[in-house]
């Protein structure tokens, strides 16, 4: 009896550290081990958050960010079908002059999606204040929502505090602001790349958030990238798809696609270092870097998460298909499940690929976990070692290649494990 009290205590306990806003209680084993790291301050960026009590009380949950005028911004948003009403808003916006500033504005704790023309009426009345108080056109200001889905955005706790958001607004903040935008993240996520040139330094800085409903069909739940760097907008957007196609949409922890997710990237152009005009480059390359860190982490932040796994597959008919049976796999509750077991369980992944839809022949598949081959040619390698096998499983970053033996087209994905710390954050969200 006096386990079955301690449990139910235990529960009760994590129960009230949910209503609180906490995310876990403690932080995710696959975090960065030196914390938030120290983000360089990009010029035409200014940054607040503050406690406006827009689902819990005691944390912070709106961040407002200021944009010097001459700011171009590109973004990438979800693909549902049920996208929320300030994903709606943001994708008219992308584009639009960027001689004036510019602000984007963010809550969590509630999504407001599903919650119809009020949604909408939410979104203008928050980004109609916004654009008042910090004087730059309604059309320039960019806004977010994450959290609970379905339930009316109680706007007014956000636009009341406003004013002090304002009074807040520093180039140095953007770690607050990255706190402000988790909901059961239990690591805030920030990146950042110092570009070196013959006509001067471009720097980036980024943030995001993600921990639940992650298998974007654009990017994340919410990430937001600066850089003072002097780029045309068409560019930007071009880079941004092309990088997103490489990183965030490259990662699943669950394989529920949010009907939230934005990213947006804005340059300043306050670096003293020419414009950037093509696609490739060192600029290119940093951006590259950036987002694949971000993505990286919010992976490392899956519900309930303790393995870190990249999916490697090479020798498919195409890179889509590569990319198609990459996904199967990391999606798999079968794989990932014993994956969380530490169990080298390579009959799964075979499942997983014969499942995925992609070009595929028994004969000629190859399969290892780390750099132990296990199955060859349709059968178990000869050389399998299960016990080198298991003692692969039990890293907190793992690898698995799959060679299709086919063509050339390749991908990697990034997943985690799903262990029953999913279950319990997921069954009491709304608590």
């Amino acid at each position: 009896m006096g386990k079955v009290k301690k449990l139910k205590k235990k529960i009760k306990k994590l129960k009230k550290q949910l209503k609180q806003g906490q995310s876990h209680a403690s932080v995710s084993p696959l975090a960065p081990k030196g914390g938030f790291p120290d983000l360089p301050v990009i010029e035409g960026v200014e940054s607040a958050a503050i406690e406006a009590g827009v689902r819990y009380n005691g944390r912070t949950d709106v961040m407002l960010a200021r944009l010097c005028p001459g700011t171009t911004i590109a973004g990438v948003f979800t693909k549902s079908a049920t996208r929320a009403a300030p994903v709606l808003d943001c994708q008219t916006k992308i584009g639009n002059d960027p001689s004036e500033g510019g602000a984007i504005v963010v809550n969590s704790g509630n999504a407001n999606a599903f919650t119809g023309q009020n949604g909408l009426d939410a979104v203008a009345k928050i980004t109609a204040a916004v654009a008042d108080i910090l004087d730059v056109p309604q059309t320039r200001v960019f806004s977010a929502s994450t959290g609970v889905i379905g339930e009316p955005l109680p706007f007014e706790r956000i636009t009341a505090k406003l004013a002090d958001l304002k009074t807040g607004l520093s180039p140095d903040r953007i770690r607050d602001a990255a706190a402000a935008i988790m909901t059961t993240d239990t690591f805030a996520k920030g990146a950042s790349a110092v570009v070196q040139t013959e006509s001067g330094d471009i720097k980036i800085a980024g943030i995001a958030k993600g921990s639940g409903m992650i298998a974007p069909d654009m990017a994340t739940m919410l990430v937001y990238i600066f850089t003072d760097a002097k780029i045309a907008q068409p560019l930007l957007q071009d880079m941004l798809t092309a990088l997103t196609d490489k990183t965030f949409n490259c990662i699943t922890v669950d394989s529920d696609t949010s009907t939230s997710d934005s990213l947006l990237l804005a340059a300043t152009g306050k670096s003293s270092a020419d414009e950037i005009t093509d696609m490739n480059g060192p600029f290119f390359d940093a951006l590259h870097d950036v987002m694949r860190e971000l993505s990286h982490q919010v992976v490392k932040d899956g519900e309930g998460a303790t393995k870190f796994v990249e999916v490697r597959i090479t020798g498919a008919d195409s890179d889509a298909d590569a990319h198609r049976v990459g996904m199967a796999i990391a999606n798999s509750p079968l794989v990932k499940t014993a994956i969380a077991g530490e169990d080298p369980n390579w009959g799964r992944v075979v499942m997983a690929v014969g499942k995925s839809g992609a070009q595929a022949d028994r004969d000629r598949l190859s399969i290892s976990f780390g750099n132990v081959l296990v199955a060859e040619n349709g059968r178990v390698s000869p050389d399998y070692s299960e016990a080198d096998a298991a003692k692969h499983m039990k890293n907190d970053e793992l690898l698995i290649s799959v060679d299709l033996g086919i063509g050339a087209g390749k991908a990697t994905v990034w997943t985690c494990d799903l262990t029953h710390g999913y279950i319990e954050i997921n069954a009491d969200y709304r608590s």
